[in-house]
């Protein structure tokens, strides 16, 4: 069995890990600069995780955990969880953005869960009457979650131009309350725009 001291090395490599994957991304952070992160030797790290992938990989598992451990019995990702962790774990934050930026398999199996539990989400909201239908429910939801995410993403644009880091608090919250203006009062005040892109498309009368 690993010893307490063991376990809480493993954990603080990890969350060194987290912190430099997340702001300078996996190419350009080595094995040594996390180690050094942690105060602890190369040796170790290789000794706990193999190698930088398979620290990477314990990064992935540690952040689709936490949302995880939010969801429903059924397994379905809910709003609250991944909100909470959008709230309060600035180093996870910087590293969901960079982990989709990349395109890790965890976090293409973290964005599909996301959508999946939106989708569900936003349908009940229409049975409960506080969302508004829509004629392509999973298109919504990839939107929305998109819509959520991409300031991680985009952090440095979207930092520079709001005055502030996304994955701090302040800032994000900023971002937000902007696109819960938008989507709950709406941002036009007619259907012009959706009219001339339904009859472009090809589509019936705008629901």
């Amino acid at each position: 069995m690993r010893s307490v001291d063991d376990l809480t090395a493993r954990a603080r490599i990890r969350d060194a890990a987290l912190e430099r994957f997340g702001s300078d991304g996996v190419a350009a952070t080595s094995v040594r600069a996390i180690a050094a992160a942690a105060g602890v030797s190369p040796a170790l790290v290789l000794h706990h995780f193999g190698s930088k992938e398979g620290l990477r990989q314990a990064c992935d598992e540690h952040v689709l955990a936490a949302i995880r451990s939010g969801s429903g019995g059924d397994g379905v990702i809910e709003q609250g969880a991944l909100g909470e962790l959008l709230r309060a774990a600035t180093p996870a934050r910087r590293y969901l953005g960079r982990a989709l930026l990349d395109g890790s398999e965890a976090a293409s199996t973290l964005f599909t869960e996301i959508v999946d539990g939106t989708q569900q989400w936003l349908a009940d909201g229409e049975e409960q009457g506080w969302v508004t239908p829509t004629r392509d429910p999973r298109a919504r939801a990839v939107t929305y979650v998109a819509w959520l995410l991409a300031p991680l993403v985009l952090s440095d644009q979207v930092g520079r131009l709001l005055g502030g880091d996304v994955a701090e608090t302040e800032t994000s919250l900023r971002g937000a309350r902007a696109g819960l203006e938008m989507l709950t009062g709406g941002l036009f005040t007619d259907d012009r725009w959706l009219s001339a892109f339904t009859a472009i498309a090809g589509e019936g009368p705008a629901r």
